[in-house]
């Protein structure tokens, strides 16, 4: 299942996304959860909290499922 996860801002770092996508309760355990979860932005691997995401982006998250970014209506 692909969830979409609407942003109303030209980009949202991947921890805050978590955070939106209801992945993680707080910031605080975003670093914990990238080094325990494998997480592909775009089909690629990164761990990178600060990582930027655009509109389009996808984001699959190890046991977790995919989500698309998508510009708030």
């Amino acid at each position: 299942m692909n969830e979409e996860i609407g942003i109303s801002t030209e980009y949202i770092p991947l921890g805050k996304f978590l955070k939106l996508a209801n992945i993680v309760e707080s910031g605080g355990m975003v670093k914990i959860f990238l080094s325990e979860f494998e997480v592909f932005v775009n089909g690629e691997p990164d761990n990178r909290r600060g990582r930027k995401l655009y509109v389009g982006d996808t984001v699959e998250v190890e046991e977790f499922g995919s989500y698309t970014v998508v510009k708030e209506a």
